[in-house]
This record gives C-alpha cells, structure tokens and sequence, in this order.
C-alpha cells in the first residue's frame, strides 16, 4: 500500500480532493509531452524490472504544464510512497534532515521550486541524491565532527520553472533531465475534454 505525504502548508481541502480526482494517474493519461513520457516510461519499466529505486529526475519547464502531477504518476506506476515539499519551505538543514531520516525504500521524494533550496541545505541533498546518506554535522568550532547515516535507496524528482537557476551540482545528480513544453490547441482540447468528463460536465461547440 503506498503512503502519500505532503510536507507543506495546508490548503482548502475541497480544492485539494478536486485537484486530485482531475489528476491523472497513469502516463497514458497524460495529455501531450510524448517524448517526455517515452523517456519516463522506459525508466519507471526499467526500475521495476530490477525491483530497485528509479534514477532521480529533475522536470524543468513553465509554470502550470503538469511537473506536480507526472511526479504523482511516476509515484503511482512505480506503486511506492509520495512525499512532497517545496525548496522555500525548507529553512533550515534539519528541515531537509528530519524529511530525508523518514524516506522509505524506493519511495518517491518530490521537491518542487527546488532552485529555491538554500545552498547549505542544498549541500545536505547531495550526499543523499549520490551516495544514499545523510550527513549530520556534531558540535560546533574546531571540535565538529560530522555523522554519516546510510538511507535506502529512493527517487528525487526536482521540479522547476528556472532551470538556469539550479545549481550545476545538484543538477549533475539527477540521472534525467527534462523539460515540459507548452501544449497546442489539440492537446489543450483534450484535458479539457477529460476534465469535464470527470466532472460530468457537456461541453458544447461555438462557431
């Protein structure tokens, strides 16, 4: 049974349960991106076959084009845990550490806005996008010492509307890199289309 979390300020909970019953949850769902899918589909098949966590993905591209839901998707093929947060949110190093020490196995790890970390938590997601570990520093001055945790293996999928922004580091860390572009008037046809399905709502051409 996968577990989901959302590691962010609360919203209006009938806006979330109507966002969420629109939203696709497999990629033959998802309107439009074809090569985008065909990439992601050959990644998340590939993972499963080897039963182990799929390589970390970075999404880039404008606002609005569907990163949050593919991450959601890619979670729901996979069939492992979700959990959410946003660069901004993360102040701190202990905000990253105490959401990093929770992961699960093969779980999914979405981190939206994530050109927004701060560099010295960003460092803290290095070690744990690369070598699977969280490094702890103990202490403070000369006598600091840092600990290393082993964490299972897991997938970071890193959203972002600045791509530029991202840090060559953190961005050499992700095994695929892809963007999202806008959708033509036939693609932006049919989610209409399925939206209004869902909502049983008749759409009615003019002109």
């Amino acid at each position: 049974m996968r577990d989901r979390g959302i590691v962010s300020p609360i919203g209006g909970e009938e806006d979330k349960l109507l966002e969420v019953s629109l939203r696709p949850q497999k990629l033959q769902d998802f309107t439009g991106q074809s090569r985008l899918k065909e990439n992601l589909a050959i990644a998340i098949e590939a993972a499963k076959r080897r039963g182990e966590a799929m390589d970390h993905v970075l999404l880039y591209g404008p606002p609005g084009l569907g990163k949050t839901t593919l991450a959601n998707i890619i979670a729901s093929e996979l069939g492992v845990g979700f959990e959410q947060t946003s660069g901004p949110i993360l102040q701190k190093k202990l905000d990253l550490t105490g959401i990093l020490t929770n992961i699960r196995a093969r779980q999914v790890f979405f981190i939206d806005e994530i050109h927004r970390l701060l560099p010295d938590v960003e460092e803290i997601l290095y070690a744990a996008l690369e070598d699977y570990r969280i490094d702890i520093l103990i202490g403070t001055g000369p006598g600091a010492r840092t600990h290393s945790m082993p964490m299972p293996r897991f997938t970071a999928i890193g959203a972002t509307t600045r791509q530029g922004l991202v840090s060559a580091p953190l961005r050499g860390r992700f095994g695929l890199v892809l963007r999202l572009n806008h959708y033509d008037l036939a693609e932006l046809t049919a989610i209409v289309k399925r939206s209004a399905n869902l909502l049983g709502v008749t759409i009615e051409a003019e002109g």
